[in-house]
């Protein structure tokens, strides 16, 4: 039964260890490559770099109340057409410019949340119509044509990998100086130097991910909390961990650990601190179980709805900023069908339809889910149509899941 219980509580996780072996093989077999490339991993973090953090902002949304925002995507093409007309053409600081797009980015989200939450219109016709008004202020403000190439200084920021390596770290790796290295020298340098930082930066965080969660663990256990047995606890957590050392290994074999992960670390760490540790995130949980019972006893439904679409528009300009870097452009284009991929990743990760039930950690498994699964079949050379309808029927298994265990559990 424990067995049983704890497959159950670690199923997506699961589920998501068994589609990368299967399109490893496959991809493998079919002689297209390997999924698990150093390369192709690091762009598996860039291309989903975006999705992460706006199924963060969106998982408040839907545990909240059950609402969803559709404008998500205009949002990111209008912040980063503001983002495009600063920054390149009129040449201001980079600093500014991106703390008017975030500044932006939470006025848009209060708009929304005044009519949602004050006046109390559906939240699905306030961002549609979000989605059509803001993504017809991107052409007009982008002029119907790209904008790029964005400064140097910029992309650096979320483009960027840790550690840095100069010439004249390399010269004293090899131990003569830069000048006189050959190309293979300045390669097998380059390649030592990332590899063994990034080791030293995974024992690192295992070392604090350890000492987290028995720490965690046993002051639980000393306060009288149920904690899961051993077995599931070290089942999960070996898991995370052997994850953890891989990924690091990968990235130590390409460029290092790019700075657009420490964001999405950043952003996830924060959110789920919130949802878990804090009294607003208890209050959203309990805002999505019963509203009623939730203001009745004491808490601000109103504004915490408010908020709540505040915060997904800081977390799309965020996005947006992280996009137009990744790409080095303001276009008309960006952001089409980003919703849907964060709205996607909330519910495949186990939030639910009807609000109260969700995890930050299921959210980014669940882009995760998405990515691997856009990443393989890109691979693999599938038609971009029939990987539309994969993702439709992977999305569609997730809510039917969701609804026939509620009526199980109602039963």
């Amino acid at each position: 039964m424990y067995i049983l219980n704890m497959l159950k509580r670690n199923s997506l996780l699961i589920a998501l260890i068994i589609v990368m072996i299967g399109f490893e093989l496959v991809i493998r077999c079919t002689g297209h490559g390997s999924l698990f490339s150093p390369q192709n991993f690091t762009n598996i973090i860039y291309q989903n770099s975006y999705v992460i953090i706006l199924a963060v902002g969106m998982l408040f949304l839907i545990i909240g109340c059950g609402n969803i925002d559709l404008s998500v995507g205009s949002i990111v093409c209008l912040i980063g057409a503001v983002a495009g007309v600063m920054m390149v053409n009129n040449n201001c600081n980079i600093y500014m410019s991106m703390a008017v797009c975030l500044l932006l980015g939470m006025l848009i989200g209060a708009w929304h949340g005044f009519w949602i939450a004050y006046i109390r219109i559906p939240s699905f016709i306030v961002t549609l119509a979000g989605m059509l008004l803001f993504r017809g202020l991107s052409l007009i403000v982008l002029d119907g044509i790209t904008i790029n190439p964005f400064p140097d200084e910029y992309l650096d920021i979320f483009t960027s990998y840790f550690p840095a390596i100069s010439p004249d770290v390399l010269a004293d790796y090899a131990g003569k100086t830069f000048d006189e290295m050959t190309r293979a020298e300045v390669k097998a340098a380059t390649y030592g130097i990332v590899f063994a930082k990034t080791m030293i930066v995974t024992v690192v965080i295992v070392a604090v991910y350890l000492i987290g969660i028995i720490c965690g663990r046993v002051s639980k256990i000393k306060k009288g909390y149920e904690v899961e047995p051993m077995y599931a606890f070290l089942f999960k957590h070996v898991l995370i961990l052997v994850a953890i050392v891989a990924s690091s290994i990968l990235l130590g074999q390409n460029k290092g650990i790019p700075v657009i992960l420490v964001l999405i670390a950043t952003v996830v760490l924060i959110y789920a601190f919130i949802a878990n540790k804090t009294v607003v995130g208890r209050r959203i949980y309990a805002l999505g179980g019963n509203e009623k019972a939730a203001k009745l006893s004491g808490v601000n439904t109103n504004r915490l709805l408010f908020l709540s679409y505040v915060n997904m528009g800081l977390l799309a300009a965020v996005a947006a900023l992280v996009c137009v870097a990744r790409f080095n452009s303001a276009s008309p284009m960006a952001g089409t069908g980003y919703e849907l991929d964060a709205i996607g990743s909330c519910f495949i990760g186990g939030a639910s339809a009807y609000g109260g039930v969700g995890t930050v950690g299921g959210a980014v498994i669940g882009a995760v889910f998405m990515g691997v699964l856009n990443n393989g079949m890109s691979i693999l050379g599938i038609d971009a149509n029939i990987q539309k309808t994969v993702k439709g029927l992977v999305l569609l298994l997730a809510v039917v899941v969701d609804v026939m265990s509620k009526k199980r559990v109602s039963n």
